[in-house]
């Protein structure tokens, strides 16, 4: 037996699923940059992990999440999830961290 859904419902849900493909297609951009500058910083022969770096893209993240009121914390832990997913592409061709 199926559903009815009211027609306002089914816009507003392919109106999130589009969002949705749109954060999916952003947060593989943002994986591939990561991508490049783990070469550039092997190329350089800097280290690849810089929690200062870190830190302050999810600050930045957080500051942005309060222009938009967005739960900070909520927005803290989505930005080390990217973070961990950039971590691992800038580490992808590197056993060992360049010290």
């Amino acid at each position: 037996m199926s559903e009815l859904i009211p027609p306002a419902l089914a816009t507003l849900r392919e109106e999130i699923e589009e969002i949705d493909r749109t954060m999916v297609a952003l947060i593989a951009r943002r994986v591939r940059a990561a991508r490049a500058v783990g070469r550039a910083k092997r190329d350089s022969r800097m280290p690849i992990l810089d929690p200062a770096r870190e830190a302050a893209v999810v600050r930045r993240a957080v500051e942005l999440a309060r222009s938009y009121q967005l739960d900070e914390e909520d927005m803290r832990e989505i930005f080390w999830h990217i973070i961990g997913l950039s971590r691992r592409a800038q580490l992808e061709g590197h056993a060992e961290p360049v010290q």
